[in-house]
């Protein structure tokens, strides 16, 4: 087969498998077996974290393409670098004071005995993280994060149901200039492979189209999952009153299959490209756009011979396809979840046109 008869095999296949996937059983990244997510909201700071765990540890690569992130933990994520697992993800408010929350997270797993194990049995867990600006929307202009909030969200993760909009590290998040917040979808592929993602929405850019006033990506959705709050024509206000200052989305994509470092981190990049087709402009010079991927390697790749070209790649190519359409999907519906806080206005009270 030439090249390019096997580049339409290829595309042809994926599309065909794309029609056949579905919604995981929550909608969300519990999907993953092995990952709860965590909370903890102050609204009054107009901030919070968000904790993803994954305590027995999972594969993880990371992709930075904002230009003004604010990142933990994220060089040893490269593929040539030494660790292989880590057992959480935080996702915090507060910018650079935000991060302080992972030391709360790293003290709670090593107390259970998860991480990197030392000896006399003691554990160092390994937790990135990666923070988005929030400031100066609460009571006071730096919130009072710290490792506290971090240990709360961990204790919260509790079940697989996930509360979206304005908690966690989306309580005080803006998104083009209206509320912005947490976000959640998964699908089940063909090959029963789950993938799945969370996103802490928080951009200069906007998820709405200002000519239409319908979502960008609206077409993402599945099985009617948005319902008839994501199909509105909603008129945007003017301008934020918060201006261009500060923003970010940083988001978590997951997968139930094994892969390596390097596959992790193709992963993640390619998640990216459901953040760049949600929001409108993406990883601007105002945002730290960030994407970790987790891999549980909990399912074996399917050796179905019907796959064109090689099995791997192939695989590599339809789950990253996969946490992109994820990736949208969540970002919206961060959107569709959040409640106004003052005068940070949700999509939900707009007016329509």
């Amino acid at each position: 087969m030439g090249a390019t008869a096997m580049s339409n095999a290829v595309t042809a296949h994926l599309q065909k498998e794309i029609l056949l996937d579905k919604i995981g059983e929550y909608n969300g990244i519990t999907d993953i077996e092995g990952i709860t997510v965590g909370h903890y909201t102050d609204p009054a700071a107009a901030s919070g974290v968000t904790v993803i765990l994954c305590p027995t540890g999972a594969v993880a690569g990371v992709d930075v393409r904002g230009s003004a992130p604010g990142t933990r933990e994220t060089d040893l994520l490269a593929p040539t670098n030494l660790v292989d697992q880590i057992q959480a993800v935080v996702l915090s408010g507060g910018s650079v004071f935000g991060l302080s929350a992972a030391d709360g997270v790293v003290k709670w797993l090593s107390s259970r005995g998860y991480g990197y194990s030392l000896t006399g049995g003691a554990a160092a867990p390994i937790v990135p993280a990666a923070t988005l600006f929030d400031l100066e929307r609460g009571y006071s202009a730096i919130p009072s994060i710290g490792p506290d909030w971090g240990e709360n969200a961990c204790n919260a993760a509790l079940g697989k149901q996930i509360a979206m909009g304005s908690v966690g590290a989306g309580t005080g998040a803006l998104s083009g200039g209206i509320k912005g917040g947490i976000g959640t979808a998964s699908l089940t592929l063909t090959s029963n492979v789950t993938v799945a993602a969370l996103a802490a929405v928080n951009s200069f850019g906007s998820t709405i189209d200002a000519e239409t006033g319908r979502f960008w990506e609206q077409r993402a959705e599945r099985e009617n999952e948005f319902g008839p709050q994501g199909k509105r024509n909603v008129r945007l206000p003017a301008a934020s009153v918060y201006g261009t200052g500060g923003h970010t989305t940083i988001a978590v994509v997951a997968t139930d299959a094994l892969l390596t470092k390097a596959q992790a981190q193709k992963i993640a990049q390619m998640a990216h490209d459901g953040m760049a087709r949600a929001i409108r402009p993406a990883h601007t010079m105002f945002d730290g756009d960030t994407v970790f991927c987790l891999a549980t390697g909990k399912h074996a790749v399917d050796n179905r011979s019907d796959t064109p070209g090689s099995l791997e790649a192939m695989m590599i190519n339809y789950i990253g396809n996969a946490a992109a359409d994820c990736l949208a999907r969540s970002i919206l519906h961060g959107i569709l979840s959040a409640e106004t806080i003052g005068d940070m206005i949700a999509y939900r009270d707009l007016s329509d046109r």
